[in-house]
């Protein structure tokens, strides 16, 4: 499955409604719209077991398109929200590239070493592996949502925060495996 078509979607999503809300200009917002029209008419094929793969080929414009949205609503004011967004991917991506830096191992070659993965090697399912990710992706846009509508500094802080401890909690579940009893 693509780990990052719901991030990707939400951030699509994310940007759809900051275009109607007038926070960044209509050309961005039709873009995510697109986006996410796109995201949500690929999904069914990307089920487990996937029966369409987009390969990078496919999923390198995608994510030059989140990043792209990211950046635009971050230039809005809502830099907490788009740091926000992707944080279980950015987290899992970099843990995952300074522990293998930190091994010696040549980065540039496949592996099984993200989080995700070892959740699967260490007991979860597929399916309980998207479902736990696309909960968290649900909540971080809820906490993103938070910091767009309350834009005090420490209500920024208190989201990145909650952010944080909840991304923490499943990279450290996925790594431990699920419990028992």
């Amino acid at each position: 499955y693509c780990a990052h078509a719901p991030v990707q979607a939400c951030v699509a999503w994310y940007g759809r409604l900051a275009g109607t809300a007038g926070a960044v200009d209509p050309v961005t917002g039709w873009l995510a719209a697109a986006l996410c029209g796109g995201l949500l008419g690929f999904a069914p094929f990307n089920r487990p077991v996937a029966r369409l793969f987009l390969g990078d080929v496919g999923s390198l414009p995608i994510g030059l398109l989140t990043a792209y949205l990211l950046y635009r609503l971050a230039g809005t004011g809502a830099f907490a929200a788009a740091l926000i967004l992707p944080l279980y991917h950015v987290a899992d991506a970099t843990i995952t590239l300074l522990r293998r830096l930190l091994r010696g191992e040549k980065v540039w070659e496949a592996h099984r070493s993200h989080f995700y993965q070892q959740a699967t090697t260490n007991g979860f399912s597929v399916m309980a592996v998207v479902g736990r990710v696309a909960l968290l992706n649900l909540a971080l846009a809820a906490i993103a949502g938070a910091s767009l509508l309350w834009p005090a500094l420490p209500v920024q802080f208190a989201c990145l925060a909650a952010a944080a401890l909840l991304t923490g909690l499943l990279l450290r579940r996925f790594a431990t495996g699920p419990r028992h009893g």
